[in-house]
């Protein structure tokens, strides 16, 4: 049900976090819910990342616009994120470039929610890269994991 770049033990990152909710919630659904209402620091945090990384002759890309979306198809873009497939179970989301390629699943199984985010580098600065990321990575995925639980609870 969980799709990553490659078999675990080849990934330079992988973290899968899961929360059960108070409903089931299709992937879709789950997402926009998450992104209707961003966490305050991550919009510097992507504006940081697009200054430094710009230097390395990565592309920028923005971060998340909170823009609900009502259907996707593989091939659409959920702003910076190509969707690679969308099922009601699972929304398979990829961004590739110079110094990495990354995937996150967000799958549904009943009420529980799963979070898959997996990474290969392809450089040193990939690598690099990847440590503050790598960090950060699961804190904020917990937090969204978070807020989501609790706003299912209050709808």
């Amino acid at each position: 049900m969980i799709r990553t770049l490659g078999p675990v033990a080849t990934l330079d990152y992988h973290d899968s976090q899961s929360v059960t909710l108070a409903r089931p919630l299709a992937p879709l659904q789950a997402w926009n819910m998450i992104m209707a209402s961003p966490q305050p620091l991550l919009g510097a945090a992507f504006r940081i990342r697009d200054a430094i990384s710009a230097r390395f002759g990565v592309k920028r890309i923005g971060g998340f616009s909170g823009q609900r979306v009502s259907e996707v198809s593989a091939g659409d873009y959920l702003d910076f994120f190509l969707v690679e497939e969308t099922t009601p179970e699972r929304l398979v989301l990829t961004e590739r470039d110079r110094h990495l390629d990354v995937m996150t699943c967000v799958s549904c199984a009943g009420p529980v929610l799963t979070i898959t985010s997996s990474v290969i580098t392809h450089n040193r600065f990939g690598r690099a890269y990847m440590v503050p990321v790598g960090l950060a990575h699961r804190l904020i995925v917990r937090n969204m994991l978070a807020r989501l639980r609790r706003s299912v609870m209050t709808q």
